[in-house]
């Protein structure tokens, strides 16, 4: 399977900016996700490197090929780039059995019958669909015609699976059980998948490689536990985590290389980095990002009231206020609070971040403790 690399791409439509200056490498076997809300350029980005949109400027190349280059008057047909294409509506054929529809591809590349035959065996027993091999679409149900989608368009061996939010038209239920699948199924195939979708879970559970995208500008390209962990800014450790993260406006003065002393919730606390910490001599407005499961209910400094609690079960999301600022902590397994329960709290872990006021960069992650 090739390397994916995108190098200063950029796609306008008139005056519209749908991706600005993209560079990015899908390595070998990757699973990458494409996240952002509506409107981010990810499915643009997708069908650009398909080869069903051209790019504005910039050059990609799958392997050894350049597929487009806007300088060299390159662009390679989606036909000739060898990859695979699952869209969201599955595009099933209906006059046609789930046999008929896994082979029609292979029929188009000449395969001949005996290798048609037993390639489309393969994709049966591999996606569990061998019972179905003799029915049409409008009998199956919305999981089945998405496997048999999946089969069709991995018979041809395509170097590269793309996928446009291929779960969105599935119930909540069976969306679950098909993420396992072809998180099995990456594995199974040891090909490159590429996948847009704008459920932040989806990406997170089947990537090995996130791509959040806002306005068409790259935010951050990493593995799910680094963009959850350490977010590269507001916008996506806000986008990234369910509840989302917690922010808290402060003031910073810079204590040593690697720490400062930050006021918030009418106290004094201490930062301390994990790295170097990039601040200006004097007061210093950031914010400090705290995820819920920081925020430890029970024999701590902070004073608050209860605003509201969430039980689901497992765990129960409890809501807080502390002065003007409303939190979200997370407390496991089936608890309780009244309304307005005075409640004190501590912030724990080491992977509590601080943005710049203004910018909202991470500017570094760390430990809170009492002054």
């Amino acid at each position: 399977m090739p390397e994916i690399r995108l190098e200063h791409v950029t796609k306008r439509f008139d005056k519209f900016v749908a991706v600005e200056d993209l560079n990015m490498v899908i390595e070998d076997r990757d699973f990458v996700t494409l996240l952002g809300p509506s409107g981010c350029g990810k499915t643009t980005t997708l069908r650009m490197i398909a080869g069903l949109e051209s790019p504005t400027e910039g050059r990609i190349t799958i392997g050894d090929q350049v597929v487009f280059d806007a300088a060299e008057g390159i662009n390679i047909s989606p036909a000739k780039r060898d990859i695979g294409f699952l869209f969201q509506n599955y595009a099933l054929w209906p006059h046609m059995t789930v046999y008929q529809n896994i082979a029609f591809g292979l029929e188009n590349l000449k395969w001949k019958k005996d290798s048609i035959r037993t390639r489309v065996d393969e994709m049966l027993k591999m996606l569990k669909i061998e019972q179905f091999e003799k029915r049409y679409p409008s009998e199956l149900s919305g999981g089945q015609q998405q496997r048999v989608a999946i089969a069709r368009t991995l018979a041809p061996r395509p170097k590269v699976l793309f996928m446009d939010e291929p779960l969105s038209n599935l119930d909540a239920k069976l969306r679950l059980e098909m993420r396992t699948e072809l998180k099995r199924l990456h594995a199974d195939t040891d090909s490159t998948f590429v996948y847009v979708t704008h459920d932040q879970l989806e990406a997170m559970t089947l990537a090995t490689k996130v791509c959040l995208m806002q306005t068409g500008v790259l935010q951050q390209y990493d593995p799910p536990l680094t963009v959850y962990n350490n977010p590269a800014n507001r916008f996506v450790a806000d986008f990234v985590g369910n509840p989302t993260m917690n922010f808290v406006k402060a003031v910073a003065g810079k204590a040593s290389d690697k720490s400062a002393i930050i006021s918030m919730f009418g106290k004094l606390f201490r930062f301390d980095s994990q790295s170097s910490l990039d601040l200006a001599d004097g007061e210093n407005d950031v914010i400090i990002g705290i995820r819920p499961e920081f925020i430890r209910l029970g024999n701590g400094t902070i004073d608050g009231k209860v605003y509201a609690t969430l039980p689901s079960g497992m765990e129960t999301m409890v809501k807080l206020s502390v002065g003007n600022e409303t939190l979200t902590s997370v407390a496991f397994g089936s608890v309780d609070y009244p309304f307005n329960m005075p409640i004190d709290f501590e912030i724990i872990g080491n992977g509590i971040v601080m943005f710049d006021g203004k910018t909202e960069k991470n500017l570094s992650l760390g430990s809170v403790s009492p002054q």
